[in-house]
Formats: C-alpha cells, structure tokens, sequence
C-alpha cells in the first residue's frame, strides 16, 4: 500500500507531542506500507520530501503561509494510494489530494482548534483559517484517528457532521527503549540542579494548553526544599512569555531551587531530568491525550497531572500518579490541588517510587509503537477496502 504521510513536525524539526508520534509512528510503518512522508523544510532524503511556504508570502500571516505549505504537498502526492494528515497544519493538503487524485484521506486529530481559544492571541486573524481547515478537512475525510477515547468524543461533540462510525481510536505511544533510567547526573549538575534534594519537573512549550503558570503558582506553596524544574520554551506569544518570566522571577524570589531551562533539550538529556525527578508534573487545561506523561513513566517517575481530556486514560490515579481536578471557573482550587498532590508525592518516596515502577510497567504494556502501527495499518486497509 502507497500511502503519503503529512506531517507539520519531523525530525530533526520536532518540537511537541504530534511530532513525536510522528517520528515514531513513520518509523514502524515502514516495514507494513509503502511509505512515503512529506513534511515541511527544504530538501529531500529516502522517503522524505520536504516542501517550504511560497516566498511571496514571506511575513505574511502564518495560517497563510501553512496553507501554501498544504498546497505544494497536495501537488506532490502523484501515485500514493492513501494520505494520512497529522494537525490542522496538513489536514487541508489530505483534503486538496483526496479531491484532486481520488485517493481516501485519513486525518488524526492531536488537537481541535474549536477547544483551544487562546489560539486566537497567537494567531490572530489565522485561527479563523486554521479553523476553517480543520473543519474542511475533519468533515470530509474518510476516516478519523483519535489519540484517545476522550479526544473521539470531543471530535463527534464539536463536528457532529461526522458519522461517528469513521473516528477510530488509536492511542499514541511511547519507545520503552530509549525512555528508560538514566543514572547519570552530568545534565543535571550542568543545569545546576541538586541531585540530593527532591525536584518537581515540567517539560512543554510555553503555551495556554500546558497551564504550566498553574503549576508557577502552585509551586509558591510547595514543601521547602524542592526544587523546580522547568523545561519551558517556545511562548506561545509574546504575552505568555513575558507572564511566565514573571511569574519565574516572582517564584525566584520566594524560594531557592528553581531552574528554568528556556531551550529544547535532546531527547537523552530530558531523559535524565525525568529519570531523577521526584514527580514530573503535567498542569494542562486541554490534552488530548499528553504523550510526555507516557515517556515519564517510561522513566519510572511518577506523575501529577490534571484531569482533563485523554491524561486518565495513560496515567491510573493512584496507580501510576495522582490525577488533580480542572475548572476553568476555580483555578485557585486546582493550583491549590496540584501544590498538594506533588507535597503527597515527594513526601512519600516508597510510594513514589511503586507508582514509577507501575507507571513504567504500563507505558510497556499498553503502549508500545509496534501495536500501534498496526493498529494504523489496520484502519487504512478498512478504509481502502471500504472505499
């Protein structure tokens, strides 16, 4: 089976979690079909071909410029039997060639514009045509992949267009093998963290979603001694940026052990700091599913996260980590929640560490990118031999 897989993110362009699943998912579906993967950049490699936003729109709006993109890819996919999009950023060109050479579109939904608002603070007058896009696309396709069962029922909730037969759910997944402990403490001595004392860990873009200044505010109350970590960078905007530099300073201020690390890090590197992590704390309003939890029970560290979207569905409470109620209306509550969970969890270290233990069992287990290729594999012969 040809199959053309439409990414926004690729190695070595990978910068959130639809890139990470991405990245793997291609890898273990090369052995099953035909693959060929176009994704954005310049230059080609095996079974990559790369395709860049039209000069003429440079400094135009971005959501502009992402259309382009979708356009070049379109005209490229000549002889594939299938295309699969990945985010609002492809789904428009699994759209374009489904119309223009008869071939199914798969889309998998990571995210859903209608849910994330904020968008409009970063995109402007864009979040209006990434919208626009997504809806296009979603309604059109020929099947539907959610990350999670949550993130099916906020696809049929908001396109109730779409005929709930043709949204699957295939899980994201996680590579055991290379999220695994890390005894090493060279990162984190480079980081100027202590490895004697008990840190709370965040890794994620600087954005509305994560709510990580939920987590700089909760962090005010936290048991003294613990140290906090943040692997934060890529804002959003401007304005979220300028927050969180505020709130880290304010934090700074009232207590010592806060480091902020404002790049991406490697993946070996976020490895270790998740490995000596007393808790890796994942504060997001909106998460589809939050594939980072999966690679820090990897890890066997125990995680903290809201309750929101597909995160129960990876992290058991009480089992895997503990899981702290989101309302939108009462954020007070739930930093107050988080700062409580994470005292429970650093507080208690034979339980933290049965909760690592179980967490990695069950990333193992239940997650693992083999199963979930075929799982892909599977919905695109369906949907061929349905066609």
């Amino acid at each position: 089976m040809r199959v053309g897989l439409l990414t926004r993110e690729y190695p070595p362009d990978v910068y959130g979690g639809a890139g990470v699943h991405v990245e793997f998912l291609a890898r273990e579906l090369r052995p099953l079909v035909d693959l060929e993967v176009h994704t954005w950049g310049e230059g080609s490699s095996a079974g990559v071909r790369r395709h860049r936003a039209w000069p003429a729109l440079d400094g135009a709006n971005d959501a502009l410029r992402t259309l382009s993109v979708d356009l070049a890819m379109a005209a490229a996919l000549e002889g594939r039997e299938l295309v699969h999009s990945h985010t609002w950023y492809t789904a428009l060109a699994g759209h374009l060639a489904a119309l223009h050479l008869g071939v199914p579109h798969v889309m998998t939904a990571h995210s859903l514009e209608p849910l994330r608002p904020w968008k409009a603070e970063q995109l402007g007058g864009g979040y209006a045509l990434s919208a626009w896009a997504e809806r296009t696309a979603i309604e059109a396709a020929d099947g539907v992949i959610a990350v999670s069962r949550a993130m099916r029922d906020d696809i049929l909730s908001c396109y109730p267009a779409l005929e709930p037969k043709k949204v699957r759910v295939v899980h994201n997944g996680i590579d055991v093998s290379l999220y695994r402990a890390d005894p090493g403490t060279d990162v984190l001595r480079r980081f100027g963290i202590d490895p004697a004392r008990p840190y709370v860990l965040f890794v994620g873009r600087i954005t509305r979603q994560k709510g990580v200044p939920h987590l700089l505010r909760a962090a005010r109350h936290l048991a003294k001694g613990v140290q906090v970590v943040l692997c934060a960078g890529a804002p959003d905007t401007p304005e979220i940026g300028r927050e969180f530099r505020a709130l880290v300073e304010e934090l700074k201020r009232t207590r010592d052990g806060v480091c902020w690390i404002p790049s991406m890090l490697p993946r070996t590197e976020v490895v270790q700091l998740l490995t000596h992590a007393s808790v890796f704390v994942c504060p997001s309003v909106y998460e589809p599913l939050g594939i980072v939890n999966l690679e820090a029970m990897a890890c066997g560290t125990p995680v903290v996260a809201s309750r929101v979207g597909g995160i129960p569905e990876v992290v058991a409470h009480g089992e895997s980590g503990l899981l702290v109620p989101y309302a939108e209306q009462d954020p007070e509550a739930f930093e107050a929640g988080l700062a409580r969970a994470i005292d429970e969890t650093v507080g208690d270290p034979d339980a933290a560490r049965r909760m690592g233990e179980a967490g990695r069992e069950r990333a193992a287990a239940e997650f693992g990118w083999d199963a979930i290729a075929r799982r892909t594999a599977d919905v695109y012969e369906e949907i061929i031999d349905g066609a």
